[in-house]
C-alpha cells in the first residue's frame, strides 16, 4: 500500500520543528562527547551491565563504533560494531525525512506499525546478538 503525505494544517513551524531539533541537537551532542572522551578506554563510559555478565548484547560496541566513525576509522567501526555500522545508514535516512517531513508539515499516512518489518527487527537483533556470542563468530563481538 502507498503512503501519501498530506499537509498538516495548524502547528506553527517551530512547534513541528522542536522534536527533531531537540532529537538531532542530543544526537550531535553524544557525537561530539563521544568523540572527545574515548570510549576505548576501559570504564570510561561506565560498564555495560551485559558486558559485566560477559554477553555482547547487539549495542555492544556502539560508543566505539560512533568514536571510530568520528575519526574516519571506518574498518575500526565495523569491528566494535558490525550491526549499528550497517544500520547506520537507514537511521539517518529515517531521521532527514522524519525533519524533512516536520519542515514542510507534511504527515505520511501508513498503516500503523508494520509487524512485519518489526518482526525482522527483532528477529535480526536475535540472531545477531546469538552470533556474537558464539566462539565461531568471536569476530563479530567488540
Amino acid at each position: 500500500m502507498a503512503q501519501t503525505a498530506t499537509f498538516a494544517p495548524a502547528a506553527q513551524r517551530w512547534q513541528r520543528m522542536l522534536a527533531p531539533a531537540i532529537t538531532v541537537g542530543g544526537l550531535g551532542a553524544a557525537t561530539i562527547a563521544l568523540h572527545l572522551r574515548d570510549p576505548h578506554a576501559s570504564g570510561s563510559w561506565g560498564m555495560c551491565p551485559s558486558a559485566m555478565l560477559g554477553i555482547s548484547c547487539p549495542g555492544c560496541g556502539g560508543l566505539r563504533a560512533v568514536n571510530d566513525l568520528t575519526n574516519f576509522q571506518l574498518v575500526d567501526a565495523a569491528s566494535s560494531n558490525l550491526l549499528f555500522v550497517l544500520a547506520l545508514p537507514v537511521i539517518l535516512f529515517a531521521l532527514v525525512r522524519w525533519v524533512s517531513d516536520e519542515w514542510r508539515g507534511t504527515t505520511r499516512i501508513g498503516p500503523g506499525v508494520n509487524w512485519v518489518a518489526t518482526t525482522g527487527v527483532v528477529a535480526v537483533l536475535v540472531v545477531f546478538t546469538v552470533l556474537r556470542n558464539l566462539p565461531a563468530f568471536a569476530w563479530l563481538a567488540p
